[in-house]
């Protein structure tokens, strides 16, 4: 009798990633998403579109076309995507007013303008504009809000898909390009728009792919979404004043997309110039006097018991502009200093002060951002700009600082930002 050996079932690519964990899988669809090898959805399940994408991987660095990623290859797709991603600035934001999460090209749309109907981010040219929106609409469902969105602006519609819990639009508006995913809930509609120039179409494709898997327009654990927006278009902050001519640092978030800025006792201030990476702005108050420079010029390694001086928004101290204090620590995370515990809402841009009396820098509170998936826990809002940074800020604008002995109460102001 002959016998015939039983061969071993052959593992398929698809099944090697089924086998891994699925944040990997994840992981592994959008690096391939950023460049440019895959567009289908970034979920983490197998599929023949993502084991193509791989296999294109392999093509483009020489390498055989197995469908399965061997360490060094996925080393070198992982780099080539950070490396994209740092180019645009990629982060993934909350919304303060909803806490829909939204991921962004942060270096190409640097303009901001928010209220209560959601947030615009754009370029300074306009070429490339992205806008989260939301508003009550009783009875609103995906299919009635996709019909509505069709018909807006002479669209021309590339494609389509509305389903009970979303939809997804694409296609072109005059000469840009625009991608619109929408979804209702409580008689409330959320949407999210972007739009491009043709020319920026290589750049922008990975970044829209990406923005789709990111954007998450209820999600559950944001808290915000369940409060009652703010009562007022307007925002409170604390700058620092930095020179006697009227030179003032602040929280660059908490002045962006202001008609104005105005710093009661003394009029408006004009915001001259900013900084995206060290997240500050410099503002101007023409013709004020009597102001008292904070002594921010010095050197030293920021101690972890500091405090922190600013002016909380008037809503949390019955419509006084009081200056108070407050204790914090400043532990370094990674690449940033958290602040812990949080100060007051209206303390973004305050001065922090270490154990020695001396200036350590800028406190910032600002909208949830993160570096990696929806889904991942939210960060502090408390960072400290280290003194290092505001000092060489100021310095590159050509404001020279003093280092004489001031009080940090003396020498903080409350900026109101008023926003259309």
């Amino acid at each position: 009798m002959t016998t015939t050996p039983i061969r071993p079932a052959t593992q398929t690519p698809a099944d090697t990633a089924n086998a891994m964990a699925q944040a990997e899988r994840l992981a592994i669809q959008s690096d391939l998403a950023w460049v440019s090898l895959y567009n289908g959805a970034i979920n983490g399940e197998v599929s023949e579109r993502m084991v193509n994408a791989i296999k294109a991987f392999q093509k483009d660095h020489g390498a055989k076309p197995t469908g399965v990623l061997n360490p060094q290859e996925r080393s070198v797709l992982s780099a080539e995507a950070k490396k994209l991603q740092d180019n645009v600035g990629w982060k993934i934001v909350s919304d303060a007013t909803s806490g829909a999460r939204v991921g962004l090209p942060t270096k190409l749309v640097p303009l901001i303008v928010s209220d209560i109907t959601g947030t615009k981010w754009s370029s300074a040219t306009g070429t490339i504009q992205i806008e989260f929106a939301r508003r009550k609409e009783a009875g609103a469902t995906t299919a009635t809000v996709a019909d509505k969105e069709k018909k807006l602006n002479a669209r021309k519609i590339d494609y389509s898909v509305v389903k009970p819990d979303f939809f997804v639009l694409s296609g072109s508006q005059g000469l840009k390009k625009f991608y619109v995913r929408g979804q209702t809930r409580d008689n409330e509609v959320r949407i999210l728009t972007i739009m491009y120039d043709q020319a920026t179409e290589g750049t922008m494709i990975p970044v829209s792919v990406a923005m789709s898997s990111a954007y998450n327009p209820f999600p559950g654990n944001a808290v915000a979404q369940n409060l009652p927006p703010p009562r007022k278009k307007v925002e409170y902050s604390t700058g620092i004043v930095a020179s006697a001519d009227g030179a003032i640092v602040a929280d660059r978030q908490a002045t962006d997309g202001c008609m104005t800025i105005a710093v009661p006792g003394y009029g408006n201030a004009t915001r001259i110039a900013d900084d995206e990476a060290r997240e500050l702005a410099l503002l101007r108050i023409y013709g004020a006097s009597g102001l008292k420079p904070l002594a921010i010029a010095g050197n030293g390694a920021t101690k972890s018991n500091v405090s922190i001086t600013g002016i909380s928004d008037p809503q949390n101290q019955g419509g006084r502009n009081a200056v108070t204090s407050t204790s914090s620590v400043a532990t370094p995370a990674g690449s940033d200093i958290v602040l812990s515990p949080e100060p007051a809402i209206g303390f973004s841009g305050a001065a922090v002060i270490d154990g020695d009396g001396k200036f350590a820098g800028l406190a910032r509170l600002k909208p949830a951002v993160v570096a990696g998936p929806a889904g991942a826990p939210l960060p502090s809002q408390a960072l400290l700009v280290p003194a290092d940074s505001v000092r060489e800020f100021l310095k590159a604008k050509g404001v020279a600082v003093t280092s004489s002995a001031s009080d940090a109460k003396a020498s903080v102001l409350r900026l109101v930002c008023v926003r259309k």
